[in-house]
This record gives C-alpha cells, structure tokens and sequence, in this order.
C-alpha cells in the first residue's frame, strides 16, 4: 500500500468511526483492511466469514458512503477473507492499539481472535443477518381500522425513535390471532427503522432467534451470539408463543433484559396475551407484561372491505385490466370474515381467473371461486378469567372462592363446573388450568373434569346449567 492510500484508508476509517460510533467500529472494523483500490472497486479483507458476512449485511452501504466520500469514482466494495496464515497487519495508529487492546470488552471478533473460531455462516449468520423481510409489507401498505389504530400508532412511534430517544413502551408487545396484520407491523417496524440509517433494527422469527442460539452452543460461539444480539438498537421478535426450551428461554429473557435495561428497544408479537403463554417462564411473562401489551382485534366488515380494495389496487399495477365491481367487493368483506390472509387470496384467485380465462370478474364467479374461503362464524375465544367470572356470578360465590383451599359444598360444584368448561372450552392443558385455578395439581383438575361430565350425564338439571354457562361464555 502506497503513502497516498494509506492516508487515504485512514481517512475513510475515521469517517466509518464517526459514522457507527466507536463500540460499533471496535466490534466489527477494527480488523478490517484495504488490499487495494482498482478503478471503480475497492478490495477490502477481513480474517473470518462471519466478520465478511455480518458486514455486508448490515454495513455494505456505510462503507461505500464513506469511500465515496473520499474517492466519487467508487462504485464497488470486494470484501474476502484473508488467509488464516497470513501475519496480522501493523497498528494503523494509537487509537486503534487501544482498541484491539481492549481485552475486556467480548464481541464476535474478539471471541474468534481468542480461538473461539470464525461463526459458521450457515448456523449463526442466518440467525444475526435476521429473517427474510417482505418489501410489501410497509407502513404505507398497512389499512387500518378500528380493530388496529392503537397497535399502528405504537409501531409507528418506535420506527420514528432516533438513537438516543427515551423508549416510551419497552417492550411493545402486540398480540392477535393468525392473519389480523401482525407480522405486516413488526415487518413495517423494521423496515422504517432501517431506512432511517441511524439504528439497526433486527426482525427475528422466534424459531430463527431458537435456532441460531442452539446453534452456537454446539460451535462453542454462544457469547459471541449474544453480544452481538444486544448490540442491535431495536429487536423485534415474531410469533413468540413458539419460543421452547429451557435454555432458550433464559437466554431470550437475558437477551430482554439486558436491551431493556440498556435502552434499547424491544417489540414481540404473539397470538396470545403474555399472561395466556403458560410455556413461557413467570420471569419472561413478567417482563413482557411490563411493557405496553397491545392487542389487534378481528377485522370489521369495514376494514375487510378497505383491505380488499388496497389488495385490489395493488394488483392493478401489474395487471392494468384487473378490475374488481364494488358489489363483488362487498360480498367478499361480508362472506370472509376469518383473517386479512383469506381476503388477499380470495383477490389472487380472481385476478388468476380473469386473467387465464379471459373474462371479467362477477358476482357469480366470485362466489364460486372462493366458495371455501367462507367458513361459519369463528366460535368467541373463551379465557379462563371469563369462565371463573361467569361461573362465580351463576353461584353467588366470587372469584377467590374458586381459587381458594375451601372445601365446603357450595364452592367445591361451582369450582369443578369451572374446572370443565376450562377443559372443554379453551386449549389450555389440565396444568396449566390448575396453576389458574390456585395452584392445584393436574389430577385435582382431571377428578373435576371427570366428576362433572359424569353427573351431566345423569343429572338433567346441571346439564341444563352447564349448558347455559356455555352459550354465556360463548355469545
């Protein structure tokens, strides 16, 4: 490397330095070297994949700003990786000693200098370069109704957030059933945060962020994995009721408290309420009660409809001749009522039909095109607090009765009838029903579920009473 390109490099590295900060330099640019400069390309080397790989992902476009800063004609970054047996290079200059002296401060670069090994691309990389985004799935594409203004409004206000800000709702955790736009938020989240250039914003599946800690367990890189988890300036997770394991579990609950008390930002996505995800640890259903838990409700007739024609106009701009009449608009919001994902299929089938076939779309047509798609009224999600509140008020007994140790006959059939319709009218296993019902043990809620069920049979006027609790809970 000549004189000029030496102070040329120098230059580029300290406007990377001011650009991503200094812990964020020290991490991943410290060991990162120029080769040459060629033209319109600059070839730069860094000693292991993973270093190679997380930079490309998340910097590529910073390095080159800065280059083209100094050097307009650069077009083209070329990072490799440098061979093992090559001799490390000479300190640039006092400031970087110090920070490669630094040997306190664990990152993955540090961990791989230490013998730690470079981080397989095909484990951890896939895990820290996030899950796959999907370019639709934007703030501008998001409809909103009645159902899910106040989920939007918090999304909005954390994608806004500069580096630096006070985190108002830390974490935002947004909860509702399949297909109600959840995953469309923590998409939009993410990509707004991006955009802005000042934070990096991570969007993980739940079952990436799993696989990509066990992974490093096994390649012995697990610190690694995590420092650089909570370097990200706003994590967002998605579909958390997926989250198993023991290990796992401690790891994402030191993961959260350790962004939270750092103050970085935070949004999960679930399709249940965190008091409602009984795999979890009481420490995590803890903390994610502590931030501000949004839920999406079902989607209006009025909102399907809005969703339809978004979907439509959409469409139109690759399919110029697409048209969809506002009658058959309005039939489809009111037969599809399930979730925003049977509405979107239900406008491809049409548009497939009356593209293939030639012919426009009609009432007739659509209603024999998505005849499937219409499915009878989603029974009411019963919660067990609902069941216990329902029941307590049938008896004239309250709520801590039912949960209290008392044996006395008049609490003992109401508490075993609540027992039973817990078993038949929600998912929860009979533990978990337990633990909601004073902490009793499994076989104490079996004995319930089995006594009843046996006097329904026999006993006409409970049956009656049963009955009538059922249609409370479920109207």
């Amino acid at each position: 490397m000549t004189s000029m390109e030496h102070d040329r490099w120098a230059r580029v590295q300290g406007r990377l330095r001011s650009t991503v900060g200094e812990d964020v330099y020290t991490s991943w640019f410290a060991r990162m070297d120029l080769e040459s400069v060629q033209g319109e390309s600059v070839h730069m080397s860094v000693p292991t994949r993973f270093l190679k790989s997380w930079i490309q992902a998340h910097y590529a476009d910073r390095v080159l700003s800065c280059w083209q800063a100094e050097l307009p004609e650069v077009h083209r970054i070329d990072l490799t990786v440098r061979s093992a047996m090559r001799c490390a290079p000479p300190v640039k200059d006092a400031k970087a000693a110090g920070d490669e002296r630094r040997a306190d401060r664990v990152t993955p670069a540090t961990m791989e200098a230490r013998g730690a090994g470079p981080m397989p691309v095909s484990a951890n990389h896939e895990a820290l370069g996030g899950s796959p985004l999907d370019p639709r799935l934007t703030f501008d594409s998001f409809v909103l109704g009645r159902s899910n203004t106040l989920a939007h409004a918090a999304a909005r206000q954390v994608a806004e957030g500069r580096r630096g800000d006070p985190v108002m709702f830390n974490p935002l955790y947004i909860h509702a059933g399949v297909g109600l736009g959840k995953t469309h938020l923590l998409q939009a989240v993410t990509w707004a945060g991006n955009a802005g250039g000042e934070r990096k914003v991570l969007y993980l599946t739940v079952e990436k962020f799993m696989y990509g800690f066990v992974a490093a367990l096994k390649t012995q890189t697990a610190l690694a994995f995590k420092e650089a988890l909570r370097g990200i300036d706003v994590l967002v997770i998605d579909d958390l009721q997926f989250l198993q394991g023991k290990s796992t579990q401690a790891e994402f609950c030191h993961t959260l408290n350790a962004l939270i008390d750092a103050g970085r930002q935070v949004v999960i996505a679930a399709d249940r309420p965190p008091s409602e995800l009984e795999t979890l640890d009481d420490r995590v259903r803890s903390r994610l009660a502590g931030g501000l838990v949004v839920e999406m409700g079902t989607l209006g007739e009025e909102l399907r409809l809005d969703i339809l024609k978004s979907r439509v106009a959409a469409a139109r701009a690759h399919h110029s001749g697409f048209d969809v009449p506002l009658p058959v608009l309005e039939y489809l919001a009111k037969a599809i009522t399930h979730n925003g994902r049977d509405l979107e299929g239900a406008v491809n089938r049409l548009l497939a039909h009356s593209k293939l076939n030639a012919q426009p779309v009609t009432l007739e047509m659509a209603e024999r095109e998505v005849r499937d798609l219409v499915r009878p009224q989603e029974p009411k999600r019963v919660k067990i607090e609902d069941i216990q509140r329902v029941v307590a008020r049938q008896y004239n007994v309250s709520r801590s009765d039912l949960l209290s140790s008392r044996r006395t006959a008049n609490v003992v059939r109401p508490r075993q009838v609540a027992m039973y319709l817990a078993k038949t009218l929600t998912l929860r296993s009979l533990p978990e029903i337990g633990r909601r019902f004073g902490g009793r043990d499994h076989t104490t809620v079996l004995h319930a579920v089995r006594k009843i069920e046996a006097l329904v049979g026999k006993d006409v006027a409970l049956a009656d009473e049963v009955e009538l609790l059922k249609r409370q809970l479920q109207d």
